[in-house]
């Protein structure tokens, strides 16, 4: 396989992951990257590289990052941004991942860019439930701050550096199955109890 065509796939991988966090921010460091030339888009997504698009997605990442900040509202918010994680995962691979046939590029994107971003968002969807039932909801804001900072720091990293930013997403996704599968297993016993 040729280094270029791993490298796009090691970046829509953490763009990916990074989507599971927070679904905009990597769209709005795509389009900032697109437009000042440092990042290369597959035709059918040029458009994430333009003015209106760049404005529409910083309006959203605001607007999103201030949702997560409110109790209450983040739980709202988690269970719309389940499905449009997984679909903006797909498209986020399938934006950069070039040079390869459309159906290793669509199925690298379902499958890998969709599956990638649902483990996160699950994860995180996890971790908020059990801060809201710990702390009634006042403990939420410190998650999203880490999670904002996550999707933000592996967004920078997916176009600054891809190879260490795909097996930093991947490393996460590992860290992130094995924890809802604990999580899953714990339910397990206790509704058997």
């Amino acid at each position: 396989m040729d280094l270029e065509i791993l490298l796009t796939i090691l970046m829509g991988i953490a763009l990916s992951a990074a989507s599971g966090f927070r679904i905009f921010v990597p769209f709005l460091f795509m389009s900032i990257a697109s437009l000042s030339g440092y990042l290369t888009l597959s035709d059918t997504f040029s458009w994430i590289g333009t003015v209106p698009a760049l404005i529409t997605f910083s309006v959203a990442t605001f607007l999103e990052i201030a949702g997560f900040f409110i109790p209450w509202v983040d739980n709202i918010l988690d269970t719309i941004a389940s499905p449009l994680a997984v679909i903006a995962g797909i498209i986020l691979t399938a934006s950069v991942v070039m040079d390869v046939s459309p159906l290793l590029k669509w199925t690298l994107a379902i499958i890998g860019g969709g599956g990638i971003a649902s483990i996160v968002q699950a994860f995180t969807g996890m971790t908020r439930v059990a801060s809201t039932a710990t702390t009634g909801g006042l403990g939420n804001p410190l998650f999203s701050s880490l999670e904002l900072g996550s999707s933000v720091t592996l967004t920078a990293l997916a176009i600054l550096t891809p190879i260490f930013a795909g097996i930093t997403a991947l490393a996460l996704v590992a860290w992130a199955i094995r924890a809802l599968y604990k999580r899953s297993r714990n339910l397990g016993r206790v509704n058997k109890i």
